[in-house]
């Protein structure tokens, strides 16, 4: 799969541009605050409908301006076509493939596989268990739209019981409860296996990427935890109604699902550097890439890297250039204020390759 065109209107602090990109490496040099995430950022609206840095789309609209547009034109295995977006101030906004417009988002995610690894990322190691889960089943919706639909059928029974729980006669409504209960507990057992399934196959690929980044220094860990560890789920969820009653929501069920992270046998969140804490999480992003390739479509998916390089000493740099320079990777895109580490990566490789500088939104 590759990204063969992009255009942009009144994207973030992008005007308009249309650009047209290598098939194999391209690169956006610029300062900080210039614009460069921001083209990685409509790339990333384009496979999953929605911005990266934020849930409120209308934030996505240039300033000062009432709509904004991205249309991107993708060679599918030899077959073009062209996905489009467009929103308007106080409406919701319009995801077409071709002509016709999606009547669910859900139905797009998964088509054009994508890996993003930015600062962001941080939040998976020093924010709470929702980004960790946020992370897992973005991955498995890219490969199993199954997956996705049952997500969303248990968090709509998770929302109802909740609402129940907080209701004065939510005793006496035992028999809606059972029906809620039951419902998480079915949706629940498969989403359990399903991360389960994926998080086994993915920690020996994880854990090979890091070693060759830190060259064998350190010893990481990555562990899936489950209320569906304790047994089935649904006992699991009924045992303590009780607590869920006095407090009000739901305490027990795959909601509470985590990833518990770790460096040397302690938890990475307190004992990591910072280089230590972007090793790990280029580590876990390569490791999903190769993941998806062997899964879904079967395709490579795009892979975006924004400002990788920060905080990462020489040493491990180098190898993470030496492993980007290498063909098993599909079409990349990566930014750097740093022109240098850029042009190591394209000595070392023998694809084709593009260099757009950025500089107030404009894009050369």
């Amino acid at each position: 799969m590759i990204l063969t065109r992009l255009t942009l209107l009144n994207y973030k602090n992008i005007a308009e541009a249309t650009l047209t990109f290598s098939p194999k490496i391209n690169c956006f040099v610029g300062s900080n605050g210039e614009g460069k995430t921001n083209v990685l950022d409509a790339i990333h609206f384009l496979s999953f409908t929605r911005s990266a840095n934020n849930t409120i789309d209308a934030l996505n609209i240039r300033h000062g301006e009432e709509m904004m547009m991205l249309s991107g034109t993708y060679d599918l295995e030899g077959v073009e076509e062209t996905f489009t977006c467009g929103q308007r101030l106080h409406q919701k906004k319009v995801f077409r493939r071709g002509q016709k417009a999606y009547k669910r988002m859900s139905e797009h995610i998964g088509l054009l596989p994508l890996i993003l690894v930015s600062p962001n990322d941080n939040e998976l190691i020093l924010g709470g268990s929702d980004e960790r889960r946020r992370f897992i089943d973005m991955v498995i919706s890219q490969y199993n739209p199954t997956y996705m639909a049952s997500l969303m059928r248990y968090n709509k029974a998770l929302m109802q019981r909740n609402a129940l729980l907080k209701e004065e006669d939510a005793e006496e409504q035992s028999d809606m409860m059972d029906v809620y209960e039951q419902m998480m507990a079915t949706e629940g057992e498969f989403i359990y296996k399903e991360r389960a399934r994926f998080i086994d196959n993915l920690i020996p690929v994880f854990q090979r990427y890091y070693d060759r980044i830190s060259s064998q220094h350190e010893q990481v860990g990555l562990t899936y935890t489950s209320h569906c560890q304790r047994g089935p789920l649904l006992d699991v969820i009924r045992r303590d109604r009780h607590k869920d009653l006095a407090v009000g929501y739901s305490l027990h069920g795959i909601h509470r699902d985590d990833l518990v992270m770790t460096q040397g046998g302690f938890a990475i969140k307190k004992e990591g550097s910072q280089g230590q804490n972007k090793t790990y999480l280029i580590s876990l992003k390569l490791a999903q890439f190769d993941f998806l390739c062997q899964t879904g479509s079967r395709t490579k998916p795009i892979l975006l890297l924004d400002d990788i390089f920060d905080k990462l000493d020489a040493q491990r740099v180098g190898q993470i250039i030496s492993l980007v320079a290498e063909d098993k990777f599909g079409q990349i895109f990566i930014t750097d204020t740093n022109r240098e580490h850029l042009d190591r990566i394209l000595e070392r490789s023998s694809g084709d390759y593009k260099i757009f500088q950025v500089k107030e939104g404009k894009i050369v």
